[in-house]
């Protein structure tokens, strides 16, 4: 008896070009992360009660007010004080992004699939400020609008049409994303929540009002170049500043600072281990 012998089969050869990383993917996993996390949906939604809960109470204090606004005060910055609280839940938004997969260890994984490293720096950078920017714009607009109803009882409402009006609710915005940005490059700088945080919490809301201590004529020359009063200037009122930048050169100096701390990070993510 004779054997029929049949041609082994063709083995299946995976379609290498299917499964080529690409940044759109990167971004993809990158999004789908984000916002499977439950402490992305807290911090938001933390910012987002910060922003409208607090710019209404301090539109209702200021429309309570018999004098009207303080010194460098107006309706628009009055509904948007929230801003600058929100601020820290972004801040702690920013750092968990990267240092929540450094505590865990699933940065290894992320790094073996992206083995080139810097796609996915630039994917979780453009999810997280893409996430804070829509979040953040949506909640500014509701804040300016139920702050200028709180204030059009005393007639000190603002409107769209109002100089700076419309800069300040969409700065507002562009201001947290790129306080995201930043504190997402001090996470991965620092490789550690705790550190990054602290960092975090000490530029933004320590040292600007320890400033307010020093004698002017120390602080009059880099005060104003501090990353919260820089950024801050593109949303109206001064803050305090005795010599304030313009608007967007202000946010132009807060996005310099950011880069910088890209490149850092960036610099580390491919000389250093995970």
């Amino acid at each position: 008896m004779t054997a029929t012998l049949e041609p082994a089969p063709t083995p299946i050869r995976p379609d290498h070009h299917g499964l080529r990383v690409t940044q759109l993917r990167v971004i993809r996993s990158e999004w789908t992360k984000f916002r499977s996390l439950r402490s992305t949906l807290y911090t938001l939604l933390l910012a987002v009660v910060f922003m409208i809960g607090l710019g209404a109470l301090f539109s209702g204090i200021q429309a309570g007010q018999a004098q009207g606004f303080d010194p460098g005060q107006t309706a628009t910055s009055a509904s948007l004080t929230g801003t600058f609280f929100a601020q820290l839940a972004i801040g702690v938004l920013g750092v968990l992004v990267i240092t929540g997969e450094y505590s865990t260890g699933m940065i290894r994984a992320s790094l073996a699939v992206v083995p080139a490293r810097l796609p996915m720096l630039w994917a979780k950078l453009a999810v997280c400020a893409g996430a804070v920017f829509l979040t953040m714009l949506a909640s500014s607009i509701t804040a300016f609008t139920i702050g200028q109803l709180l204030l059009s009882g005393k007639h000190l409402d603002a409107s769209l049409s109002d100089p700076g009006a419309l800069r300040s609710i969409i700065g507002a915005a562009l201001y947290l994303s790129v306080a995201a940005i930043t504190a997402l490059a001090l996470g991965a700088v620092l490789r550690n929540t705790a550190a990054a945080i602290s960092t975090f919490v000490a530029v933004f809301f320590v040292v600007p009002p320890l400033t307010m201590l020093l004698p002017a004529s120390w602080t009059d020359h880099f005060v104003q170049y501090l990353p919260s009063n820089a950024g801050g200037m593109l949303i109206d009122g001064t803050y305090g500043v005795a010599h304030p930048l313009s608007p967007w050169t202000g946010f132009a100096v807060m996005c310099a600072y950011a880069v910088v701390l890209i490149g850092f990070a960036a610099w580390r993510l491919r000389r250093a281990d995970a």
